[in-house]
């Protein structure tokens, strides 16, 4: 089912597209199986759950982190993580930088957007998007390459489009004004239920979980 699920869906999607895994509460097994089906990103939510599966699976794919980093846990997302793509804070990207330099890493990172504007999620609202960036750039053990937004939950996948839109608008807008010494290049947006949406309003990268693995 898993290799089915990952060779139907690469096939769908346009060139360009990257497709991440998103793994919380998978197995191993599992997770190896989609590796061996073509799966090159696993994205996971908690730094200890990705702890025990990284010690198994290694640096067979890239990891990207895609659940709140807290700052208690930033020293040990750095061994494990290759990208942060959930950066929302000027305080956690001091903390982040600060261990990125002991550890001699740069790490990628992308920006959180919170473009619904829920109070119970984390994320930067858009309006504060383009001010944190800029702060962001001054980290040199940092390379900030695009942005991230969940968006919210919606009973129609469709009903999700405008939240994609507007963060697309702001990945443009900064990608413009932006020196030409940044590597901004990732939109990652969509989940199993509205990646179709996600990559027609500019992710080029969609994290699934259930289309590829079914319901947990």
């Amino acid at each position: 089912m898993i290799r089915d699920n990952i060779k139907n869906i690469l096939e769908e999607l346009p060139s360009g597209i990257e497709l991440e895994a998103a793994t919380k509460k998978r197995s191993v097994s599992q997770i190896l199986e989609a590796i061996d089906a073509g799966i090159k990103i696993i994205g996971e939510n908690y730094v200890q759950e990705a702890q025990s599966k990284f010690t198994v699976v290694g640096k067979k794919v890239r990891w990207h982190l895609i659940g709140h980093l807290q700052k208690n846990k930033v020293k040990a997302a750095i061994k494990i993580f290759d990208m942060i793509e959930t950066l929302d804070s000027v305080e956690l990207a001091s903390v982040l930088d600060k261990e990125c330099e002991r550890a001699g890493k740069v790490m990628p990172v992308l920006i959180e957007v919170n473009s619904a504007a829920e109070s119970s999620k984390s994320g930067v609202l858009p309006e504060n998007v383009e001010d944190l960036a800029g702060q962001i750039l001054e980290y040199k053990n940092l390379k900030l390459m695009g942005l991230m937004t969940m968006g919210p939950f919606v009973e129609l996948a469709e009903d999700i489009r405008p939240f994609f839109k507007k963060t697309k608008e702001i990945f443009d807008k900064i990608k413009q004004s932006a020196a030409a010494n940044i590597d901004w290049k990732y939109l990652s947006m969509g989940m199993s239920d509205t990646y179709r949406i996600a990559y027609q309003e500019g992710a080029n990268i969609v994290r699934v979980g259930t289309a590829i693995f079914g319901p947990r």
